[in-house]
């Protein structure tokens, strides 16, 4: 497999946790974003399917189920591939371990994990007001359910580096993304050296 010479920041968390956010940050810092629900949202307008949060729900499992835990990260990498010309990318979504692994063997890719706990997470999905949000509380718990189901926690857990969004303001959150994206530019720049020297 080719390795691609791009910075690609991939972004994992539960439901709310604020990962739109830090991708909307960075988005406004030069990186391309590519939201890894937008491409379950196309498969499901491609199959007529309706846009609420069970459909896309059930949809992200079948694809898992059928075309492996990966198949939307190799969506992504099609999509990567395409912007030759663009040398940072944010991934927001990914869901699995599995999903992070594929992209990590495609250039210099790190992952960034966002916590806040259930009580703030709710708070931020009900305030996002989208198709998909779940209408109660007991819905917004059997997303985090479905969430897990597919192995969101392993990619959490071994993020290179993480977030805890409990307690910070906006400002403080953005800060702390970065400090992150400072130290992993120079190692970013650091890689591209060596592969330039290794070619």
């Amino acid at each position: 497999m080719s390795v691609l010479n791009q910075f690609i920041i991939c972004l994992t968390g539960m439901p709310g946790a604020g990962k739109s956010t830090v991708a909307t940050f960075l988005q406004s810092k030069g990186f391309h974003l590519i939201t890894m629900g937008d491409i379950i949202r196309e498969k499901a307008v491609e199959n007529n399917l309706p846009m609420d949060d069970k459909s896309l729900g059930d949809l992200m499992k079948n694809l898992r189920k059928h075309h492996g835990n990966e198949v939307v990260a190799r969506l992504v990498m099609e999509k990567i591939k395409e912007l030759e010309n663009v040398s940072l990318i944010v991934v927001d979504g990914i869901r699995s371990y599995e999903e992070y692994i594929v992209l990590k063997n495609i250039g210099f890719v790190k992952l960034l994990a966002i916590h806040a706990s259930s009580t703030i997470r709710y708070d931020h999905i009900k305030l996002r007001d989208r198709s998909d949000t779940p209408s109660n509380h007991e819905k917004f718990l059997q997303r985090d359910e479905r969430e897990m189901s597919v192995g969101i926690s392993k990619a959490i857990a071994l993020a290179d580096e993480s977030i805890s969004n409990n307690d910070l303001s906006l400002i403080e959150l953005k800060n702390h993304v970065e400090v992150i994206i400072k130290k992993w530019s120079d190692e970013y720049d650091n890689w591209k050296q060596k592969s330039f020297l290794t070619t």
